[in-house]
């Protein structure tokens, strides 16, 4: 049971730098998965805490199922990540850092059918560290019109 479904945060590169990543289960409600299903979701804006030893995605937004009638879920829950207790103690280590967040990367449908939910242990780039990526960027698809004109 494979599906197409894969929501990517494309700012996250841009913004942060990711020093760690984990793939994490999103307990979900039946209609937001069915929200999921049909690619109405977004983790544009979302980030991740840590409340007693647990993960939660805050300000992830799921589409209302239409077909739901008056038993919809709520858009902009906090939802759990589904983690073992080492990896949660692992990120609670990297947090105490200063600088460092909890963003998620990719939300996806695995090949069972589960919501998956990449995540990473970000720090936030500089200015000038982002100015770089563009210029690293620009040169990159100089070279391959250069490359694809010969």
């Amino acid at each position: 049971m494979s599906s197409k479904v894969e929501i990517k945060n494309k700012r996250a590169r841009f913004e942060f730098e990711f020093v760690e990543t984990f793939t994490a289960g999103v307990q979900l409600f039946g209609t937001e998965i069915k929200s999921i299903r049909n690619s109405k979701a977004s983790i544009a804006e979302s980030y991740g805490v840590i409340i007693k030893n647990e993960l939660f995605i805050r300000n992830m937004y799921i589409a209302d199922y239409e077909n739901a009638g008056h038993f919809n879920h709520d858009s902009k829950r906090d939802r759990k990540l589904l983690l073992n207790k080492i990896e949660i103690s692992k990120i609670n280590k990297k947090l105490k850092n200063k600088g460092l967040t909890i963003v998620p990367t990719r939300l996806f449908i695995s090949n069972n059918g589960w919501a998956k939910m990449n995540i990473a242990v970000a720090k936030g780039k500089k200015i000038h560290d982002k100015r770089e990526d563009l210029k690293t960027k620009d040169v990159k698809r100089e070279i391959d019109r250069q490359l694809k004109n010969f």
